[in-house]
C-alpha cells in the first residue's frame, strides 16, 4: 500500500502540480527540491514536508527516499541526467521503494540529434536494468511551452512561431499531467512496467493551434514555420542556453518525422476528467499571454 511518496523537481512544472493533486488523493508528500524559497514554501502550505536536496548527489537523493513507498522523477533538459538517473534508481534499490515514476519524454530514441532525448532513452534503459518496479511515462509537448521566453513575446504580438514542418501532436497541460502522476504514485501496482503515453485531447498540427489559440485570445494568432536551423540561431541569440538550443535542434527534426503525433485518452482513464484542450489552456493563461497584445 502506498501511503508516502517521494516528488523530485518539486518547484518544476509537473512537480507542482503532482505535489498538490497526490495530497488532495490523501498521500503524505514528500517535495524535493533544490533551495528554501517562495515556491518551496507555497508546498510546504499545501501540507508537503519539504526537504532540500540535490538529484546529482546519490547520498542525498538516498537520504531524501528513506521511509517512502513511491517516487517520482524528473530531470530538465540540461547536462547529467545518465548520472542523475543511475543515482535515483541506484537510491530507490538502496531503500526498497515500491515504485519508481519515471517523466520521460515521447521523442526518446537513441537515433536522435538531440542530446536530451538520447539520454532519456537511455535513461529508461537504466531503470529498467536497475531492477527497481518502474513506470515510464511520455508526454507530448508541454502546453507551458507556449509561455517560455524565447515563445512568448512573439505569441503576444500574434505569432506562434515554431520550425514545426508538417509535424503533428496533442499538446498537453503540466496541470494534467500532474493528475495522472499522483494517480499513478497511489496506486502503481497495474502499471509496473510500462510505458505510458500522455497527450491532450486532439492531435493537431500548428495552423489548427494558432487558429484555437486565435479563438481563445480573441485576436488573429498566425503560425510563423521557419527552418529548424534559422530559429535555433535566433533562440540562441536571445540568451536561450546552448544545451536547450542543442535538444531543439535535435527534437524539432524528430518532431518533422512524426516523433510527437498521436492521441490518447490515458489521463481521463488513469483521473476520470479529460485533458484541458489548447483554448482552454489560453483562457486559463489569458493575462500572461494577451499582456502586451495591442
Amino acid at each position: 500500500m502506498i501511503t508516502k511518496v517521494l516528488i523530485s523537481g518539486a518547484t518544476g512544472d509537473t512537480g507542482r502540480s503532482a505535489v498538490k493533486e497526490s495530497l488532495a488523493l490523501g498521500l503524505q508528500v514528500r517535495a524535493l527540491v533544490r533551495k528554501i524559497d517562495a515556491r518551496s514554501d507555497a508546498l510546504a502550505a499545501l501540507g508537503a514536508e519539504v526537504v532540500v536536496g540535490d538529484i546529482l548527489d546519490l547520498n542525498s537523493i538516498s537520504a531524501a527516499m528513506k521511509g517512502v513507498d513511491a517516487a517520482y522523477f524528473v530531470y530538465p533538459v540540461a547536462p547529467g541526467q545518465i548520472q542523475a538517473t543511475a543515482y535515483f534508481a541506484q537510491a530507490a534499490k538502496e531503500n526498497g521503494v515500491q515504485a519508481v515514476l519515471n517523466l520521460s519524454q515521447r521523442s526518446a530514441n537513441r537515433e536522435s540529434e538531440s542530446d536530451s532525448c538520447r539520454d532519456t532513452f537511455l535513461g529508461e534503459e537504466i531503470f529498467n536494468w536497475s531492477g527497481v518496479p518502474v513506470i515510464h511515462l511520455r508526454p507530448t509537448y508541454f502546453l507551458e511551452w507556449l509561455m517560455y521566453p524565447w515563445q512568448l513575446p512573439f505569441l503576444q504580438q500574434g505569432i506562434l512561431r515554431m520550425p514545426t514542418g508538417k509535424g503533428r501532436h496533442s499538446p498537453i497541460a503540466a496541470a494534467d499531467q500532474g493528475r495522472a502522476i499522483a494517480a499513478i504514485l497511489k496506486a502503481p501496482e497495474a502499471h509496473i512496467g510500462k510505458t505510458i503515453n500522455l497527450s491532450g485531447p486532439t492531435e493537431m498540427d500548428h495552423e489548427q493551434m494558432a487558429a484555437e489559440l486565435s479563438v481563445a485570445l480573441g485576436r488573429k494568432i498566425v503560425h510563423q514555420d521557419l527552418p529548424i536551423d534559422e530559429y535555433c540561431a535566433s533562440i540562441e541569440a536571445m540568451g536561450v542556453p546552448a544545451y536547450i538550443v542543442q535538444h531543439l535542434r535535435g527534437a524539432m527534426a524528430d518532431y518533422h518525422v512524426g516523433r510527437m503525433s498521436g492521441a490518447d485518452n490515458n489521463i481521463e482513464t488513469l483521473t476520470g476528467r479529460r485533458s484541458m484542450t489548447v483554448g482552454e489552456f489560453a483562457q486559463a493563461n489569458i493575462g500572461v499571454l494577451n499582456a502586451t497584445a495591442g
